[in-house]
């Protein structure tokens, strides 16, 4: 038999560490798209 709560703790694991991996790349962009802002006047 399976052992569904270890596959369930693999699983919430890795969901929360792409969504550190995705919140750290779009900070990165942010600071990107900041340092790079050229207001058009």
């Amino acid at each position: 038999m399976p052992d569904y709560k270890q596959m369930y703790l693999n699983l919430l694991d890795s969901v929360e560490t792409a969504i550190e991996m995705l919140k750290n790349v779009e900070q990165a962009c942010e600071e990107i798209y900041i340092e790079t802002d050229e207001t058009i006047e």
